[in-house]
């Protein structure tokens, strides 16, 4: 375990430690999983040292939990559509935070993790070889399976667990 990777040092060490066969455990300040590969990069990891090294990433944030007993249903407008990427004629029911006694008149009640795990698939390691930019990387992730942080988070909007507000706060934060 690597309490967090902040500066190149800490970066080479894990990144030789887990050359060597041993599984390496740590955090990385990023706004999503394929811009880690790009942050341990500009540390100073050389590009095929982190192909060679990195099995998968997990970026995730916390979401607050609508409140069970008074989230209230709402007819979205078009741009929350949009937010959803929902497709035309397609239905959902949607919620948005009123508050009542039960969760001190906030509207939430707990909070639940939004995830997205990426799998360093073969393509995925030929772009890191690359050195090729976080997006680039992104689309290959997707492409081989990956679910943003903003198509999970959506997922929570649509089966009423979470707010439309929610997920603007974490998912389009800093793209």
């Amino acid at each position: 375990m690597v309490g967090e990777i902040r500066d190149g040092e800490t970066a080479e060490i894990a990144t030789r430690a887990a050359i060597t066969g041993h599984l390496v455990f740590s955090t990385l300040h990023t706004n999503d999983a394929a811009s880690s590969i790009t942050r341990m990069i500009d540390m100073g990891i050389e590009p095929f040292m982190m192909s060679s090294s990195v099995v998968g990433i997990i970026a995730q944030r916390l979401v607050r939990r609508l409140c069970p007993q008074c989230k209230e249903e709402f007819k979205p407008d078009e741009n929350d559509l949009e937010v959803l990427d929902l497709k035309e004629g397609e239905e959902a029911t949607i919620y948005r935070a009123k508050g009542c006694n039960n969760c001190n008149n906030t509207g939430y009640k707990g909070r639940i993790a939004v995830y997205e795990i990426m799998t360093i698939s073969r393509e995925v390691k030929e772009m890191i070889s690359k050195n090729a930019n976080s997006d680039d990387i992104k689309d290959a992730a997707i492409r081989n399976g990956l679910r943003t942080l903003r198509m999970n988070c959506s997922r929570l909007v649509k089966n009423g667990t979470t707010t439309i507000d929610e997920m603007m706060r974490i998912a389009f934060a800093k793209d």
